[in-house]
């Protein structure tokens, strides 16, 4: 089955990203579970943590069908020792929101070297800080979004997301979230219907399914192995229409949430249907 949903505003309070999700028709959601773009936020209050779990239960939004995303600040392989610690702390902190609102996976942006380090000693400086955070936290699984390469971000290739999968000492907390705008300027072909096959194939012996855990569909505003990151409308990019059509067909892709994270969100309940029409 495919759960299908957007990144919703949590504005207001975590409490109210399931009721922006059951207002365009979602069986999935994500959300940021404080603001993206702030270091600090208070804690969680015990009314907020109840309220959504009352309301993810109202409306059928399992935890395995929710995607929180950390805050964009966040460096998990930064190079320099006061910055990386910063980016740890948050990250446990975002970590530790997600156990108590019952949530069981946190995405998140790998990281990048500043072109200060080497490609292999960023990666392997990302795996450690997850292995950190697991050590602390339960119950919750770090996804790695895969990234379009843009600037000194790794996480572009599939290569690289095994790398640091193969370094986390515990393999049952860690997976991947493939986000379908970044796979394409990052250089993996998806308009070809035989492209997009040898893409998640190579997925597949690369990384594997099994460390599938969600999914952002997103067109692109730039054009094939640009590796810029700018996400589009569905059908209004360089990608169109027919990849989608394939993951709604595919039965690899079900039982995880299928996020958009595209720029226009009074579309969101048509792409929804739409996408929900080609299963």
């Amino acid at each position: 089955m495919k759960y299908i949903g957007a990144h919703v505003s949590a504005a207001g309070g975590v409490e109210n990203a399931p009721l922006n999700a059951n207002r365009i028709g979602a069986t999935a959601f994500a959300l940021f579970t404080k603001n993206q773009r702030q270091w600090h936020a208070k804690p969680l209050s015990k009314q907020s943590i109840e309220l959504f779990k009352q309301r993810c239960n109202e409306y059928g939004y399992k935890p395995q069908h929710i995607l929180p995303h950390d805050s964009y600040l966040i460096n998990l392989g930064h190079p320099e020792k006061t910055a990386l610690q910063k980016s740890r702390n948050a990250f446990l902190d975002e970590m530790q929101r997600c156990e108590f609102l019952g949530l069981d996976r946190l995405n998140f942006h790998p990281g990048s070297h500043l072109n200060k380090i080497p490609e292999e000693t960023c990666l392997k400086t990302i795996a450690e800080s997850i292995n950190l955070t697991l050590d602390k936290t339960t119950g919750v699984t770090a996804v790695i979004e895969n990234t379009a390469g843009q600037g000194s971000n790794l996480g572009h290739t599939f290569d690289q997301l095994k790398f640091i999968i193969d370094h986390v000492e515990d393999k049952n907390r860690i997976g991947v979230c493939i986000d379908t705008c970044h796979a394409f300027t990052a250089g993996y072909n998806l308009r070809d219907k035989k492209e997009f096959n040898q893409t998640f194939n190579r997925f597949s012996e690369t990384v594997g399914f099994t460390y599938l855990k969600g999914m952002h569909l997103n067109d692109s505003k730039k054009d094939y192995a640009s590796m810029v990151d700018r996400h589009e409308s569905l059908g209004d990019g360089f990608i169109g229409y027919d990849p989608f059509k394939w993951i709604m067909k595919d039965d690899r892709f079900n039982g995880i949430p299928l996020i958009l994270e595209t720029p226009d969100d009074e579309r969101w309940p048509d792409e929804i249907a739409q996408l929900r029409k080609w299963i």
